[in-house]
């Protein structure tokens, strides 16, 4: 996706606006800043394109884990995607679907077989590990062993649930066997998997390896190679500079981490970080203070949502005692205007949530109609099954059980935050008494994780295929507790319509599928889907990025420069800049 910074015609399309409000005035005045240089990016032969520079990226929230089978934040997944490599790389369309569109990454050439039940994938000759052993067949190999092994308890196991096995017809051709024919054989080969080294990581047992020191020095084989990782503070990579798909443009990369999003952005406006990945409106405005940044605008995979435990706080095999009866998570999600809360958080840089899909995944329908907004309903609905406000007190109770609950969110998003402040108005206007959490990233979702909770304001950055719901609500997720099935939602026939979607030839029956598993799930509620969020990045003007993806900004960044005459000599950690 050749990247944009006035991508306006898009934006008020999806909204279907017809007034331009405040923030999105700020985000026209800045995105079309600037030349079609910018746009373009360097001419060939400038002095753009000599290597060197280093790139800081300002986030509100730590990492989890750069191993990439553990991986479950946005930024834990840009430092993986970029430090290892998958087999191939979709290009800007997303295609899904067969190999169209595809470039190699680890594999140097790929063949199917006749019969399109196997693909054999060549690796790279020339591809090496960041400490010099070469990559082989058998690394591949590794890989889909420890993700798919149930002792590893890695999220991406249901990504992988139609592959047969893995094998090596010889020490550089990979070969993938699939149970049966289906649309998404190579997406599923190359996409979901970063293939990791098996002389690094095989000594240790896979039940043990998420608590083990060598996931926090990674050795990947991408175009960066890790330095260091301070807790709470940065992590650095480096260009590695004999990479066999050419060395990266940048010298190196930081991610300088704050306690919350306020604080990030701060850092973009001190001159202390090049780029932040999320804007707010107020932060769009306050932009054009500062003719040195602009914005990139782009559509994205990302949105957010409710996340109800269903299961007992105190007892996993126990139902939880309120959000374990289905028409309390209806009755909620009546009471809650999703409309009102949207645009009173982004005006319109955010889109009021279809379900549990993203307009950007090209087979999702996303036609499909929410549960209405009708508080007086849901105060029936609420009566009907038993919760009575008998006191007058405001809040309902059954069985001497209050109708109380604490929604918790992660200090570092500003965006959940809010809206959990906006839903516990909406909850108390028919007799429900909520608490708010907030805790930094890594607390939070230990969490969310443990089952400690009983509803989570919970985001997801999505891959392109819709049948990657497997990952976070198929009954398969539920049963790993390190899954990211944080509530424990399973249902059968779900799973079945999922799995008749993905293995339709024809996109028009793929799409029915799927939108039949929507409205299943839907109507299951096992979450409030709140809304998805547009992608519009804060973005110093010496820094030229390409390659700009719905699903990975970052995807292109090997190739993103800085021109000669316009990098920064930073201090010794590297964040502020000093004089030459």
């Amino acid at each position: 996706m050749a990247h944009a910074t006035c991508t306006v015609n898009w934006t008020m399309s999806s909204y279907q606006s017809n007034r331009l409000l405040p923030a999105f005035l700020a985000l026209i005045a800045l995105g079309c800043q600037g030349d079609d240089t910018n746009r373009q990016g360097p001419a060939a032969g400038s002095a753009a394109e000599t290597a060197g520079g280093t790139m800081v990226i300002t986030v509100g929230a730590d990492a989890d884990f750069l191993l990439p089978p553990f991986v479950g934040t946005v930024q834990g997944n840009q430092i993986a995607d970029i430090v290892y490599e998958r087999l191939a790389e979709p290009g800007p369309a997303l295609n899904t679907v067969g190999d169209d569109g595809f470039t190699g990454e680890l594999a140097e050439k790929w063949t199917w077989s006749t019969d399109s039940l196997s693909i054999a994938f060549a690796v790279h000759p020339r591809a090496r590990w960041h400490d010099g052993r070469p990559v082989t067949a058998r690394d591949v190999v590794f890989t889909y062993d420890l993700t798919s092994d149930p002792a590893t308890a890695s999220a991406d196991a249901p990504l992988l649930s139609q592959m047969d096995s893995v094998t090596a017809r010889d020490s550089m051709t990979a070969v993938f066997w699939y149970k049966k024919r289906y649309p998404e054989q190579f997406f599923d080969a190359a996409y979901q998997m970063r293939i990791l080294p098996e002389h690094i990581l095989s000594g240790v047992k896979l039940s043990e390896l998420r608590k083990s020191e060598l996931i926090r020095s990674p050795v990947g084989s991408g175009r960066f190679r890790f330095v260091r990782w301070v807790p709470g503070s940065l992590v650095e990579l480096v260009a590695d500079t004999a990479h066999h798909r050419g060395r990266a443009k940048l010298d190196r990369l930081i991610w300088t981490i704050s306690p919350d999003y306020n604080a990030s952005a701060a850092k973009l406006f001190a001159g202390e970080a090049d780029y932040i990945e999320y804007l707010a409106g107020d932060k769009i405005a306050e932009m054009a203070k500062y003719p040195r940044l602009r914005t990139l605008t782009s559509p994205s995979l990302d949105h957010a949502y409710l996340h109800f435990n269903l299961r007992d706080q105190n007892n996993r095999n126990r139902p939880h005692p309120i959000f374990g009866d289905a028409g309390v998570r209806r009755a909620l999600t009546m009471a809650v205007d999703r409309k009102g809360a949207v645009e009173n958080i982004f005006d319109s840089l955010g889109l009021v949530s279809k379900g549990p899909m993203v307009r950007s995944q090209g087979l999702a329908d996303t036609t499909i109609t929410p549960i209405a907004y009708d508080p007086d309903g849901a105060r029936r609905l609420l009566d009907s099954l038993g919760w009575k406000d008998s006191n007058n007190d405001g809040v309902r109770e059954k069985n001497g059980k209050l109708l109380s609950f604490t929604i918790g969110a992660p200090s570092s998003s500003s965006n959940r935050v809010r809206m959990a402040v906006l839903l516990q108005n909406m909850f108390k206007q028919v007799g429900a008494q909520v608490e708010l959490s907030n805790n930094e990233m890594t607390t939070w979702m230990e969490g969310m994780q443990s089952g400690k909770f009983d509803a989570g304001m919970n985001a997801a950055h999505l891959d392109p295929s819709p049948a990657s719901i497997r990952q976070s609500w198929s009954a398969e997720s539920a049963r790993n507790p390190k899954s990211r099935n944080f509530g424990r939602y399973a249902n059968s026939a779900f799973d079945a319509l999922i799995d008749s979607a993905s293995a339709q030839m024809n996109p028009v029956n793929a799409r029915r599928f799927y939108r039949q598993a929507h409205e299943m799930m839907m109507k299951d509620v096992p979450a409030i889907w709140l809304y998805e969020l547009v992608s519009v990045a804060g973005i110093d003007r010496r820094i030229q990025p390409v390659g700009i993806r719905a699903d990975a900004w970052w995807a292109g960044i090997a190739d993103w420069s800085i021109r000669a005459d316009q990098r920064i000599a930073r201090d010794s950690i590297g964040l502020r800049p000093v004089a030459r």
